[in-house]
């Protein structure tokens, strides 16, 4: 059986340059290489240590309703952990994502505040408070 040495997320943003002003200039996500085609553009962003969250409907259905109080995500969203998720939230406010829900404590003890950003990815912002009580 292979072993898997990296996970990578591709998203095909209509809005190239936004979205790669969004993610790498804003988030901080730091660029690992660039490529050009035929007038066409991609960019490798390390976004650091990668997991692969497999959840069933029933239980995101959950998490939906614990960050945001309704259902909202599609089958794919993109969390990403951060040190100070208010102050992030906040930034990508600024940068232009529409924040969908504020950052919130979860019964799993992180911060996590919800967005609509770029490329049609709905994110979760994360930061962990430590083990739960």
């Amino acid at each position: 059986m292979a072993k898997v040495k990296q996970l990578r997320l591709v998203v095909t943003a209509d809005d190239y340059d936004e979205a790669l002003r969004f993610y790498r200039d804003v988030l901080g996500l730091e660029q690992e290489a660039a490529f050009v085609s035929d007038g066409g553009h991609v960019t490798i962003l390390d976004a650091g240590r990668a997991t692969l969250e497999i959840t069933d409907r029933r239980h995101a259905e959950y998490i939906d309703e614990v960050e945001v109080g309704r259902r909202v995500a599609g089958h794919i969203r993109v969390a990403f952990e951060v040190a100070d998720s208010a102050t992030v939230t906040a930034e990508l406010r600024q940068a232009g994502a529409e924040v969908v829900a504020e950052p919130t404590v979860t019964p799993w003890n992180s911060l996590n505040a919800r967005l609509d950003g770029p490329g049609d990815l709905q994110l979760t912002i994360f930061q962990e408070l430590g083990e739960p009580e």
